[in-house]
């Protein structure tokens, strides 16, 4: 960092754009290092992450999706803040969402979700992938280009939760159009006006209420019923916004992201030809492939905490009631864990060691979904298409190129990705 006053992470939307010589600095100064800004304490190294990941009895995840801007009408002074959360915790963004719970509350949720990600369903789920991978390829290889993120990205990861949690086929096209996943076809870009999240997390809410209500009252030899009806592991059964939460949590963590890996995935093909025809030969690296893209440019860039009582991290002291905010970004290029940190290689050999989908028990439970999700799309690309490329005119030549990110602190969000490709004949 360079002049007198630090950088900003969460107000500074510069640094959405090329974050990471920002976070190898103040990785340099210390991994675990208190910030002038809102109090927050900027977690930069690997192991350090890892650890406060793994203590979730001295950190809440309260705060993980609105950070050091939780509103808490008291100061949370004292050597232990956990019966401040707890009071307030009503007060907190998503503070009914399995991602923000704590224990007990936490595993009593997710014990819900994992009755529908069994090892069968997922693979069940894969078969369907293939399927609607081709399908969403067949316009961009009949035009040699596309937007890769709005033409094939968002859509498929939209629906490929919708048919894990049973959405009937025939109202697909109005899941998409509830998301805003549909929308006017000019030139080759295909995007629809970007839906506002508050609304489409509420349309979801209404959507699958109604789904879930039909199915207790008429269950049916589908995966809603089993949703429908899943009991939580002591044999009682969730309220009905439980249920719906349960479904409206997969979409909003899993449809997002997803979209955004396959698009690093796809750039980082698109720029390196060799890549391509190395994959194309042993397709069998194509999983790593997907561990690299996750490690080097996680969709998640921030995952907050909240310090319960006074504790020390790396060596460092952490009070009671601060903001710890782990950035996986940085923690992800720590060199002391992934030598060269900086360079992308598919073949390295701990690429899956990233803490990109966390530790501890907020492990993303969508992770093989996801993993799935990128090996099935990049073995279908590169099997149909060939000289797969960056569109110049969008994204300038390989000397000087062109990307736009999300203003976010949170999220690594590519804005658009437009490629060429010569489809192969057949």
């Amino acid at each position: 960092m360079t002049g007198d006053e630090p950088r900003n992470w969460f107000a500074d939307e510069s640094l959405a754009q090329d974050p990471y010589p920002f976070l190898a600095e103040l990785r340099s100064q210390c991994p675990v290092q208190p910030t002038p800004h809102h109090g927050v304490v900027a977690v930069t190294g690997y192991e350090e992450a890892a650890e406060v990941l793994r203590q979730h009895d001295d950190f809440s995840a309260c705060n993980t999706v609105v950070g050091p801007f939780a509103d808490f009408p008291e100061p949370l002074t004292g050597d232990d803040v956990s019966e401040l959360i707890e009071r307030y915790r009503h007060r907190l963004p998503q503070h009914d969402h399995m991602v923000t719970m704590d224990q007990p509350e936490h595993t009593r949720e997710r014990a819900l979700l994992m009755r529908l990600l069994t090892p069968r369903r997922l693979r069940e789920n894969e078969e369907f992938i293939g399927v609607l991978a081709d399908q969403q390829l067949d316009p961009l290889i009949s035009a040699g280009r596309g937007e890769f993120i709005h033409g094939y990205a968002s859509p498929l990861a939209a629906l490929v939760i919708a048919e894990l949690l049973g959405v009937p086929e025939e109202d697909f096209d109005g899941i998409r159009a509830g998301l805003g996943l549909i929308g006017a076809t000019t030139g080759d870009l295909h995007k629809p006006a970007t839906p506002n999240p508050v609304d489409s997390l509420k349309w979801l809410g209404g959507t699958f209420t109604a789904y879930i209500e039909d199915r207790r009252r008429h269950p049916r030899d589908d995966v809603m019923s089993a949703l429908a009806t899943a009991k939580y592991p002591d044999g009682s059964t969730p309220d009905m916004a439980a249920v719906v939460r349960t479904a409206t949590f997969l979409f909003a963590a899993g449809q997002e992201t997803s979209a955004r890996m396959l698009a690093q995935a796809v750039r980082f093909l698109a720029e390196d030809p060799s890549l391509q025809d190395l994959l194309r030969e042993h397709p069998e690296q194509v999983p790593n492939f997907i561990e690299e893209t996750l490690r080097i440019e996680p969709p998640t860039k921030t995952d907050c905490r909240l310090a319960r009582r006074a504790t020390t991290i790396g060596g460092v002291d952490i009070p009671a009631g601060s903001t710890v905010a782990l950035l996986l970004g940085a923690a992800n290029r720590d060199p002391r864990k992934f030598p060269s940190p900086d360079e992308f290689q598919a073949d390295r050999p701990n690429a899956r060691q990233h803490l990109t989908f966390g530790r501890g028990i907020h492990t993303c439970p969508g992770s093989p979904l996801a993993r799935a999700e990128g090996r099935i799309t990049i073995e279908r690309l590169l099997r149909r298409t060939r000289n797969i490329r960056l569109s110049r005119a969008h994204h300038g030549p390989a000397s000087d190129r062109r990307f736009r990110y999300e203003p976010t602190w949170m999220l690594r969000a590519l804005e658009e990705l437009h490629i060429q490709f010569d489809p192969c004949p057949g």
